[in-house]
């Protein structure tokens, strides 16, 4: 599997969405906005008008600037990035419908038109407080999930690793004796975990963690870093 790393620059001015190929059938595309770096109040507005009404409302029912600030740009940031890819048709990122699957993953909602063949596109979304990414595939369902680095665990981690991993990550995670190189694994074992819950479409109720295992190949599951305090995690399965 190809992963295409781009970052969209949100920070500057309202970019024109050049047309863009749609990934190959072995090849993610990850985008992503840090969004400490957006800092123009008329570039946010102007964000805000590409989301719709619905959209809108959700956001600007959350409490403080900052948890506005970044679900108005992962909107903004899935819009875009849908839009620019190149189908049989332009697309308007505002035109853009969404709905959710049973399980609550958004799915886009094609116009139904002869002339128009929605293309078999996935994408996925996720978002910490210094970085909201977005990953999208053709033909296979994708998962994304982001952690910050540097996050602190109040619980004790084998102990909370007991109620929610199986058997398998425990033991993983038992025989670890530095404590930092021990979060650091938990934190790469729980992202792992959400992302590929994701990629199933499937949330955290309807897919406990403790019913499957994550043993680390390569050729399935891909880790890497990027600018800030985040790690990502990125996991594809064709159903």
């Amino acid at each position: 599997m190809k992963i295409r790393c781009c970052q969209r620059n949100f920070s500057s001015a309202l970019p024109p969405l050049v047309p863009i190929q749609l990934p190959s059938p072995r090849e993610t595309h990850f985008w992503y906005i840090l969004p400490d770096e957006v800092k123009s109040v008329a570039l946010l507005n102007r964000y805000s008008e590409l989301l719709s009404p619905c959209e809108r409302e959700n956001v600007n029912r959350m409490s403080g600037d900052q948890l506005k600030k970044r679900a108005l740009l992962a909107r903004a940031l899935v819009r875009t990035t849908i839009a620019r890819y190149q189908t049989n048709c332009e697309i308007n990122p505002r035109s853009l419908k969404f709905r959710k699957n049973i399980y609550g993953k958004p799915e886009v909602e094609w116009h139904k038109d002869d002339n128009f063949s929605p293309p078999p596109l996935h994408f996925n979304i996720s978002h910490t407080s210094s970085m909201i990414a977005c990953g999208v595939t053709i033909n296979a369902p994708i998962g994304i999930d982001v952690e910050e680095k540097q996050r602190k665990l109040k619980n004790d981690i084998i102990a909370f690793a007991q109620r929610y991993f199986s058997p398998y990550e425990v033991k993983l995670l038992t025989s670890i004796s530095d404590p930092e190189v021990q979060r650091q694994e938990f934190i790469k074992l729980w992202t792992l975990k959400e992302a590929y819950v994701k990629a199933l479409g499937k949330g955290f109720s309807a897919m406990p963690f403790k019913t499957f295992t994550i043993q680390f190949r390569t050729s399935t599951l891909r880790r890497f870093h990027l600018p800030g305090n985040s790690v990502s995690e990125v996991c594809t399965r064709t159903l």
